[in-house]
């Protein structure tokens, strides 16, 4: 019977915060960026860890967010602070190349770094990544709103503007994420196994700030008229993989569409899987990103 891997995990100091790392595995370094941008990598385990039989798997908590957040205010994060502290995580992981996977809104994160410094990434992993512009935002809100019930919208409704979300009450907010998610999983089942994740080192005060955080990326991105990641790739033909899955409550046309865009990209679909692989279809997840890594 062969051992489990070891769990290497500690903090990365940056420029004014310090970052919580997990890592696992050996072999070619593979960095996980987590979703939200409110959330923390927790969520993603321990599914993910499969790929630590082929990888060395690194994961963070981006900055102000789950352990990461010590002394950081809203405003020290930006959308080049992000790019900035995936970078000098990169430069203590002692890595000139490594592969890169972004998870949801991570998809974005994974995005900006690659088109700020493609000579670090050989290889790209967009797993349900969120649309990369201001306008495949606005498509994506116009979907949500037909997915979603009216009770379901007005109950999230109800849920934004209480006292306890405003404070930051964890069960609010599981409840509110409850709903949210209900159409981004293909069975129902796996709605709270992902949402029990989504808070599992955060507290109502670094619930709030993780959303001020939110808020401002937000504003920097995908609410700027302008704002399309996808333009600044289109020069860099570094492999790419997207995998979405057929039940998302992302289309896949969205995906597509990157795909599209992309010069060297590929698109694998899914079937009966919605926003979260790794929990829905961890058998085919690995199948696919390890027949991915053997064409590189």
């Amino acid at each position: 019977m062969s051992s489990q891997p070891r769990i290497r995990s500690g903090h990365v100091g940056v420029d004014g915060a310090r970052l919580f790392y997990r890592e696992v595995g050996q072999g070619p370094t593979l960095v996980v960026l987590h979703g939200g941008p409110d959330f923390d990598h927790v969520y993603l385990l321990p599914e993910l860890d499969r790929l630590a039989e082929c990888y060395r798997m690194v994961y963070y908590d981006q900055r102000g967010r789950g352990r990461s957040n010590r002394g950081v205010r809203p405003e020290d994060v930006t959308i080049e602070s992000e790019s900035d502290d995936l970078e000098e995580l990169r430069s203590n992981l002692d890595v000139e190349r490594f592969a890169l996977l972004g998870h949801s809104w991570g998809g974005i994160l994974a995005m900006e770094y690659t088109a700020r410094h493609p000579e670090r990434v050989a290889s790209l992993i967009l797993m349900n990544t969120n649309p990369g512009s201001h306008q495949g935002r606005l498509n994506l809100v116009e979907h949500l709103a037909q997915v979603r019930t009216p009770e379901e919208s007005r109950r999230m409704d109800e849920l934004r503007s209480s006292s306890a979300f405003q404070r930051g009450d964890l069960e609010t907010e599981a409840e509110y994420y409850r709903i949210h998610f209900r159409p981004a999983l293909a069975r129902a089942r796996d709605v709270p196994r992902v949402v029990a994740r989504l808070r599992t080192h955060f507290t109502e005060e670094s619930v709030l700030l993780a959303r001020q955080i939110e808020r401002r990326l937000y504003e920097q991105t995908w609410l700027q008229p302008e704002y399309d990641v996808l333009m600044r790739l289109a020069d860099h033909p570094i492999p790419t993989l997207l995998i979405h899955g057929d039940r998302d409550f992302i289309p896949v046309e969205m995906a597509a569409d990157i795909a599209e865009v992309l010069p060297n990209a590929e698109l694998v679909v899914l079937q009966g899987c919605g926003h979260f692989p790794y929990l829905e279809q961890p058998d085919d997840l690995v199948r696919v990103i390890d027949a991915f890594a053997r064409r590189r």
